[in-house]
């Protein structure tokens, strides 16, 4: 059986964070906010807002840490059924 081919490209695959359910939560309290009592929408959104912010500054901690550019040792692709 052969190997599968040396992969060409790299993938990028953020990190573990909490800040995405933060985020989900600030938006739930924001609608829940909009349908009862207003404060709860204002505590949503500072909770979404500080939640967006840290997720953004994470990311692009990430990625500034990646290469700036990737292996180049491909060839061209064959066309199928034509030779």
């Amino acid at each position: 059986m052969s190997q599968p081919p040396k992969p060409t490209e790299q993938i990028y695959l953020s990190g573990a964070s909490a800040m995405p359910p933060l985020l989900a939560l600030g938006l739930v309290g924001i609608v829940v906010g909009v349908f009862t009592w207003w404060p709860y929408a204002a505590i949503g959104g500072l909770v979404a807002l500080v939640a967006l912010v840290g997720w953004l500054r994470a990311n692009r901690r990430e990625i500034a840490a990646l290469p700036n550019q990737q292996r180049t040792d491909t060839g061209p692709i064959p066309l199928s059924g034509r030779e």
